[in-house]
């Protein structure tokens, strides 16, 4: 099995450009960057993707993504929730996803934090604003969100512990991009802080359906709602539920289907609980699935031995090379997902 284990230091590009060079070749002339080419595009992969190219240094190509979400922002701040050619899919299941509209949020100040380029954030500060207002105005007063409002306007009845966790983290990355800019937003951090008291103390509030996905498991700790040792132990109990050895994680617990995108927020979250060790050694264990060119599949299906989906999406290029940059420290923004750091 082919091993990569990083180290604070290290080059990411050294072994991912690849996963560089795949994002670039799959974003299309407007900017947008769809799961591949041909595929479709959501608001939050959208970003993920446009975060590694961040992080490779591929400044122009990063913009041009993030201008393609100010262009296609709807007037309510929102976006709809899939995307072909670069018109809105809609169909029955057209939606909003609270969680897709504020990652841009995470997005923005990402690229921030990795060039200090004010002109940029000034430039997002219109995008980013509305689509906060607009996830928070969905606000219920226990403190949950939503996951989505359909293409009725209706809302959702669930709040999603995965989807109300990166809400919660692309919040504290709009509080410091209006701190940036000296904006006053305390409205944000009030909405934040009722979320993350929901999701410390009121478990009941969430659909606990999706327990069986790994993401529910980890992303509290990923976007630091559970932080020290709650972070600790909530990471070890569910250890052997969501590990396949010498493979990665589980998509979902039911399923003998591991998948690298996972496995790479897996591996930021276990740097913010301060397992360094077991995070290299669990991101060492995703190089096997990559193709002859050094781009990540989807993930393995290890029951049928068989590489599954048969894609290769660039959200999970995204992925590693956020995950890379967490364990090099490479850029100024590696600790984004690894630590808390609220200004203001």
């Amino acid at each position: 099995m082919s091993k990569i284990r990083l180290a604070k230091g290290d080059n990411p590009l050294d072994y991912f450009q690849p996963s560089v060079d795949f994002i670039l070749k799959t974003q299309c002339s407007d900017g947008s960057i769809p799961w591949f080419t041909g595929g479709h595009l959501d608001p939050w992969d959208h970003a993920e993707a446009a975060m590694g190219l961040s992080i490779a240094g591929r400044y122009e190509e990063a913009i041009a993504a993030y201008k393609w979400s100010a262009d296609n922002q709807l007037k309510t701040g929102a976006w709809w929730a899939k995307y072909v050619d670069g018109q809105p899919v809609m169909d029955d299941e057209a939606r909003y996803e609270t969680n897709f509209i504020a990652y841009i949020a995470t997005g923005v100040w990402h690229h921030y934090l990795i060039t200090a380029d004010r002109a940029f954030l000034e430039q997002m500060w219109p995008c980013v604003e509305p689509a906060i207002n607009y996830v928070l105005s969905l606000q219920a007063a226990n403190g949950t969100i939503t996951w989505a409002i359909d293409h009725k306007g209706i809302a959702k009845p669930d709040a999603l512990v995965t989807g109300c966790s990166s809400v919660y983290k692309s919040i504290e990355c709009a509080v410091n991009i209006a701190f940036a800019l000296g904006q006053a937003k305390p409205d944000w951090a009030t909405g934040r802080a009722a979320l993350g008291d929901a999701m410390l103390h009121h478990p009941e509030r969430f659909d606990q359906s999706k327990a069986r996905y790994s993401m529910d498991w980890f992303y509290p700790i990923l976007t630091g709602v559970y932080q020290g040792q709650r972070a600790s132990e909530h990471i070890t109990k569910h250890w052997d539920t969501f590990i396949k050895q010498d493979m990665g994680c589980l998509c979902v617990s039911d399923e003998p289907w591991v998948t690298v995108a996972e496995s790479c927020e897996l591996t930021m979250a276990l740097i913010a609980t301060g397992k360094r060790d077991a995070a290299v050694e669990l991101f060492s264990w995703l190089h096997q699935f990559r193709s002859e060119d050094g781009v990540h599949w989807t993930g393995y299906q290890y029951d049928l031995d068989l590489l599954w989906p048969n894609e290769q999406p660039t959200w999970t290029a995204g992925a590693v090379l956020l995950a890379a940059d967490a364990l090099c420290d490479a850029t100024p923004a590696s600790k984004i997902f690894t630590e808390v750091n609220l200004l203001g």
